[in-house]
């Protein structure tokens, strides 16, 4: 039954079932599963006279004045009243003639929106309505309304009716239910959770549905995990089925290590022989090498692609900015070349007779290790025998992309190894969900020296005071960086360049404010519009001492290894996730240095903004803040989830969810072991065509 196609479903012809099937919408399961994103409760109306602001509901009262105008662009206003003295605003910026026309003083109106505090009392924008009889008995609903996502080209009524057909049809649990009742123990049968999901009852807990925590949700967020935690499991089981060099040659990456100025890390030890020992098997690694700012995962990457080099063989670091990979090629290069290593450079500036020298080099194999930006992946780049390929900050990089970069890799069945890094550590109960096809290294240990930052929070108008404290700073012989973020928000659809372009322009004024105030000091800038020549020269210079204060946008938030730099400036500091001012945060305090981090702010703060500025004065731990990122923006925006190519789930959240995921696992081994069969249909159900790219 599950299979059938929608074509089956009463109204719903070829071009619409095409237009469902554009959003994965094939057969009745799938409509079962096109859960709803958040209800309406329409099954009771509220006085107007009770309404507070924010409460989201439905009403009904008489128009009491219609007001139509034009100040800044057209908007209709509709005053409602009824028996309980209250009165509502129902305004309208998008209308038509007929619709003005409707709202004659006297006529019955029932409306479902948000209240909203508005010049004359509370209001309502554009809220759901009809227009009612004189004599007309609308009744109320009998179950909470769901709202599910939109499909293009197909109306919110037409789709919950086509979802509605399709649960009536809905099998019987002997045909439905996967799991067995000892595994989904305490919760509901899966028929009965998506009929309450779909349809809940009036007097369903609405909080605990709005929360995603009711009981039948709760039932299929297990299944849906279970699902993604199989395909995963699977896809890494099939990765090993393929072939790769074995790399078991240490005496480069040994060599390496006897010659740097400092001692590894026991942590950067201990992550070198977990990749060690991947790289001498001859099925395919993939681990992801997490490491707060500062831990030296790049001498760790290195050594591994010693081990490719040692056995004849090529390695690759693609880096997501040309400010980083060049720093990476700077530090490769003063690493590997003395042991005889010949690193080469490729990015999209490098034209002409350069690239074409390059790309030679890189097709001989006399470049032995290669560094650069997405431009590894482009045609025309070929590698005589690419063995590791290595992705710094791979949340910036798109599947798609990485993929790209792997198949350049050795030929004749065999794929190359893969090792993938970030600096932005992901909590556990994400890595266990989202990199089940992964395996995991963290380098939870800082370098001997390194000091903790000192952190504080002030209010913009302190902003005369910090100048002083740059002043006093640089007067110590101490640097700072001042860090410009979006003030204003481009215009809608304006895109990335508008934004840029916006935070290049506030640098550019403070800039030129703090040369004024500082005139006794060298300052530079750096931002997203300068040509990468210039970014770097004046980079280079701010690493040399010769500039003592550095105004930037977030282009330094990664990889800028300044370690006399003592000070971090953070403007709009509310405007940033946690994530990113750790990143940016943890360019002070590489040195033994005291150092401090300062996030200047303009109030008042949103309850969001003020989490985040405490989580950082309160702890340098990146792992802690990762947590508490999570838990404040989910995991969508902590992995970059369109850019992971992690399917997006249905109804589970990693975050709320968390507790969960012992189970998940425990569920997983049982049925890969005992029912492999079921394990397949579960992932069909949920995952689907929605491929994961395990590989990538």
């Amino acid at each position: 039954m599950g299979d059938t196609p929608l074509t089956s479903l009463p109204g719903c012809g070829p071009k619409l079932a095409e237009k469902l099937a554009a959003r994965g919408l094939l057969t009745l399961q799938d409509l079962w599963l096109q859960l709803p994103r958040q209800y309406e409760d329409r099954t009771r109306i509220t006085p107007i006279g009770l309404l507070r602001p924010g409460d989201t509901t439905q009403v009904e009262g008489r128009v009491q004045a219609v007001q139509r105008g034009f100040r800044y662009r057209p908007v209709l206003k509709v005053a409602i009243a009824d028996d309980s003295h209250g009165t509502l605003v129902l305004r309208f910026f998008h209308f038509r003639s007929a619709q003005v026309n409707q709202f004659r003083v006297g006529t019955r109106v029932r409306a479902y929106g948000t209240a909203r505090p508005g010049q004359n009392g509370l209001e309502i924008v554009h809220p759901s309505y009809r227009v009612l009889g004189e004599d007309e008995e609308e009744g109320l609903g009998e179950s909470l309304d769901p709202v599910y996502p939109a499909v293009e080209g197909i109306g919110p009524v037409s789709l919950r009716r086509f979802i509605a057909e399709a649960l009536d049809r809905i099998p019987g649990d002997d045909e439905l239910e996967l799991l067995p009742a000892t595994m989904r123990e305490g919760l509901p049968s899966l028929r009965e959770a998506l009929l309450t999901v779909h349809r809940p009852p009036r007097d369903a807990d609405l909080a605990a549905l709005l929360a995603g925590t009711h009981p039948a949700q709760r039932r299929l967020a297990l299944e849906e995990l279970l699902a993604h935690n199989l395909s995963l499991r699977r896809q890494r089981i099939a990765r090993r089925a393929h072939a790769a060099p074995a790399l078991a040659d240490p005496s480069l990456a040994l060599a390496l290590r006897e010659s740097l100025p400092f001692p590894l890390t026991g942590a950067q030890a201990r992550v070198f022989d977990e990749l060690r020992a991947d790289l001498a098997c001859p099925v395919p690694m993939l681990r992801l090498v997490q490491g707060d700012v500062g831990s030296g995962k790049t001498v760790v990457a290195a050594m591994a692609a010693l081990l490719a080099v040692a056995a004849g063989r090529q390695a690759a670091l693609m880096a997501p900015t040309e400010l980083l990979a060049e720093q990476h090629m700077a530090n490769l290069a003063g690493w590997l070349e003395p042991l005889g290593v010949r690193v080469a450079w490729l990015a999209g500036k490098v034209t002409g007779r350069a690239r074409a020298a390059v790309l030679e080099q890189i097709a001989s194999g006399q470049a032995q290790v290669v560094v650069g930006t997405h431009a590894l992946m482009q045609e025309g780049v070929e590698f005589a025998s690419l063995a590791l390929a290595i992705v710094d900050e791979q949340h910036r990089f798109g599947v798609h992309q990485r993929l790209a970069l792997r198949d350049k890799g050795v030929a004749g069945g065999a794929v190359a190894h893969q090792l993938v890094m970030t600096a932005t550590p992901i909590p556990r109960t994400l890595a266990m969900s989202a990199y089940a096809d992964l395996d995991v290294s963290v380098i939870d240990e800082l370098p001997p020296g390194r000091t903790p930052v000192r952190t504080v929070a002030l209010a913009a108008s302190r902003r005369p005071q910090l100048v002083e404290r740059i002043r006093a700073a640089c007067a110590e012989g101490r640097q700072a960086y001042w860090v410009c973020t979006l003030i204003d928000e481009p215009e809608e659809g304006a895109g990335a360049g508008a934004a840029m372009r916006i935070e290049a322009e506030a640098a550019q004024t403070t800039f030129e404010r703090l040369s004024e105030q500082l005139a006794e000091l060298r300052i530079g800038l750096v931002h997203g519009r300068m040509k990468a020549a210039e970014k770097q020269a004046v980079m280079a210079e701010f690493k040399a001492g010769g500039i003592d204060l550095l105004v930037a946008t977030t282009v330094i938030e990664v990889g800028v290894d300044v370690p006399n730099a003592s000070l971090m400036i953070i403007e709009n500091a509310e405007r940033l996730g946690l994530a990113q001012l750790h990143q940016l945060r943890g360019r002070v305090g590489r040195g033994s240095a005291e150092s401090s981090c300062v996030l200047l702010y303009q109030p008042p703060l949103s309850q969001t903004a003020r989490l985040r500025l405490e989580t950082m004065r309160e702890t340098n731990d990146g792992f802690l803040i990762a947590e508490r990122d999570l838990e404040l923006r989910g995991p969508g925006e902590v992995l970059g989830i369109r850019q992971t190519g992690l399917a997006e789930f249905r109804l589970a959240d990693l975050a709320r969810d968390a507790d969960l995921l012992p189970r998940v696992q425990a569920l997983a081994d049982e049925l890969l072991e005992r029912a492999p069969e079921t394990a397949d249909r579960l992932v069909a159900r949920w995952v689907g065509g929605a491929t994961r790219f395990a590989a990538a």
